[in-house]
């Protein structure tokens, strides 16, 4: 097991983010939607991570021939998917596990969906039920809740399905299944959740349109759409690593260059500066998604806050969110948050975990958890194999010196953390993967 351990930075740094990790969902779909169309995608600054390479991977296995030259990526699609010969592995990624399941629903062959033990342990339930209600013949372990999934391709009904979780993911399964179907599907979700999704897909010249009733309409294929030529932005969930740093870190100042402005992956940045970090967007451009600069600067102690609207938008960063609350005055509440129990951890126990370990005092709920602010003391944390529970007790460390056990699983999406976080502090790493 690979163990870091990361000094506590006494003194002001300014960093410069140019090499943050490219997007992981944006990576994710573009080596799924590629499959979409009938002619060459041509992808630059693809995430080189484990997961979105897993991704790749499938779409290979489908019957897409891929050429590579360093993170440039042309993804050309067969005249027709191909029934794979082997299992299709996802790695850890839940993204790749859902959207392949609600793409592959609707296409004619056998495919079996499995991950790694992390993986296998996500409830699937939520993609499962609603595609097996159109007619997806889906199997698996715990009644279709537990993966390794075996999806027999079939025919699908069109639909109006409420969602009763605001999940990109989910979303976004349904959306591909309904593009398999042979009339208008509608989709629903009470709050807004990642919109890449539809973002990318009425870039490719699908017709998904929102009505004025909140309804996703999404009109089946007529033909292959158009492919892609795209240059994946940076990933601000990524980077909100290093916007903590900042916010923690007295006269200390973060820019992270060529990110996604997209206001459903900004919102923690918008929690940071309601807590009192001085922050700046800066928009250059918008194609299939705004696209900028953002830069942080520490402007004093944070103070608490309360976080209990647009969950759905920072759900990813709220393990970081969480050590500037554990550092701000007052104490800061979570709530309306039971989606961080099944990610890839139970990311309330497992942060709260860290934080007491820390000598940080927490409350725990069924749906989030309070943290009164005090200051943040060594310790050894155990990331229970999640990247983002690694990362974040990884940035804790700048303000007393962490340990954190197996950080291989910051591999999945961000395989250059350390080489950024050395620019800051020093870090041991020992072990083995």
């Amino acid at each position: 097991m690979k163990i870091a351990t990361i000094t506590a930075q006494t003194e002001a740094f300014s960093l410069v983010c140019k090499t943050i990790a490219p997007d992981k969902s944006i990576s994710h779909r573009c080596a799924m939607f590629s499959l979409l169309s009938d002619k060459t995608s041509h992808i630059k600054n693809f995430l080189l991570g484990e997961d979105t390479l897993s991704s790749l991977s499938i779409a290979e296995q489908l019957g897409a021939k891929i050429e590579r030259d360093g993170s440039e990526i042309t993804i050309t699609p067969p005249k027709k998917l191909t029934e794979p010969n082997n299992i299709l592995d996802c790695g850890n990624a839940g993204t790749g596990m859902r959207l392949y399941a609600g793409l592959l629903a609707g296409i004619n062959g056998s495919f079996v969906l499995t991950g790694d033990r992390y993986l296998r342990a996500r409830p699937m339930s939520r993609i499962v039920k609603p595609l097996r209600e159109i007619g997806a013949k889906i199997d698996g372990r715990d009644g279709g809740n537990l993966a390794p999934l075996c999806i027999r391709g079939t025919a699908l009904k069109p639909f109006k399905y409420h969602s009763p979780i605001d999940s990109a993911q989910v979303k976004s399964a349904l959306i591909l299944a309904g593009l398999r179907a042979n009339t208008k599907s509608y989709y629903r979700e009470n709050l807004l959740s990642r919109d890449h999704t539809e973002r990318m897909l009425r870039g490719m010249g699908a017709d998904i349109q929102t009505n004025d009733g909140g309804w996703i309409e999404i009109e089946p294929l007529s033909s292959p759409l158009n492919p892609l030529n795209i240059t994946i932005p940076a990933d601000p969930s990524s980077g909100f690593f290093f916007a903590v740093a900042s916010a923690i870190t007295p006269n200390s100042q973060t820019t992270i260059t060529n990110v996604t402005l997209n206001p459903t992956r900004i919102e923690a940045y918008k929690v940071l500066e309601k807590m009192g970090a001085d922050i700046e967007f800066i928009e250059r451009e918008n194609i299939y998604e705004p696209i900028g600069d953002i830069s942080i600067k520490y402007n004093g102690k944070l103070k608490a806050v309360t976080v209990e609207n647009n969950i759905a938008w920072l759900i990813d960063e709220l393990p970081a969110l969480s050590i500037a609350m554990a550092v701000a005055d007052g104490t800061s509440v979570v709530k309306n948050s039971k989606e961080l129990r099944v990610k890839e951890s139970d990311r309330i126990s497992t942060v709260l975990e860290g934080l007491n370990a820390c000598s940080i005092e927490t409350i725990e709920h069924d749906d989030g958890y309070e943290i009164i602010g005090s200051e943040l003391q060594s310790a050894t944390i155990n990331s229970y194999g999640d990247h983002r529970i690694a990362m974040s007790f990884a940035i804790a460390g700048l303000r007393c010196g962490i340990s954190v056990e197996d950080i291989a699983c910051i591999d999945t999406s961000f395989p250059n953390f350390f080489d950024i976080l050395r620019q800051i502090t020093k870090i041991d790493i020992r072990g083995k993967k």
